[in-house]
């Protein structure tokens, strides 16, 4: 389980405050305006830099003596998080050796993990010569490569299409269940949080609101999230 426990999040006159958990398994979209802190939360969870005050918790545990590379999750931005000059097997191979130091059966593993999202075969590929969406699958092999129970994407699909997005929000529910991570994804898109379903966290005017129903909350939305989607 996640727990955000009397988190605070202060830089200048930004502001932002959280207070809630969620469940282990649990698929969690992360919506509000921009500029409301979003990316900036999972920045905190993830260790990128401290909260002012507050815990980030995972299954009892504080978070804060570890660094990034040592807390239980992956995290995957809008650019995937791919090296240019590394072959898709090679971004693929850093989950689970930053130094590429990979055995025979180590590498088994790498093209195992691409076969599961679609890439056989295109292991010796550099990112460039791959579409959006392959490269998506790249981030999401690593992903599911890492096994860790907790992954945080921060608009991984912003810039596919609608078909491709929900290809990819599929996949995304393929791997959450087959390594029963803990899922939360930033959206600017209201359909992915529908098509994730289960419970949406609201970011705006300096709160991270507690996890509420995703339909419930889009049928009834409140004023903040009616202007977030034109319907004020």
């Amino acid at each position: 389980m996640l727990t955000l426990e009397g988190v605070v999040i202060e830089q200048g006159a930004f502001r932002l405050a959280a207070d809630w958990s969620v469940r282990a398994g649990a698929l969690v979209p992360v919506v509000g305006p921009s500029g409301a802190g979003k990316s900036t939360l999972l920045s905190v969870i993830a260790g990128f830099f401290p909260p002012s005050s507050g815990r980030v918790l995972w299954d009892g545990k504080d978070l804060s003596p570890l660094e990034p590379g040592a807390r239980p999750l992956s995290i995957v931005f809008q650019d995937n998080n791919l090296f240019p000059h590394l072959t898709v097997a090679q971004n693929v191979g850093l989950g689970l050796s930053p130094g590429l130091k990979l055995d025979r059966a180590g590498w088994r593993r790498v093209e195992d993990s691409l076969g599961r999202v679609g890439l056989q075969g295109l292991g010796a590929r550099k990112p460039a010569a791959l579409s959006g969406g392959q490269q998506s699958r790249v981030a999401l092999a690593r992903v599911l490569l890492r096994a860790r129970p907790l992954m945080l994407l921060d608009e991984p699909f912003a810039a596919l299409g609608p078909a491709l997005r929900a290809e990819m929000l599929g996949l995304v529910r393929d791997v959450a269940a087959e390594t029963g991570a803990t899922v939360l994804m930033v959206t600017h898109e209201p359909r992915d949080a529908l098509r994730l379903g289960g419970e949406t966290v609201l970011v705006a005017d300096g709160m991270a609101a507690a996890p509420t129903e995703t339909a419930a909350l889009f049928d009834a939305p409140p004023e903040t999230l009616r202007a977030y989607l034109g319907e004020g």
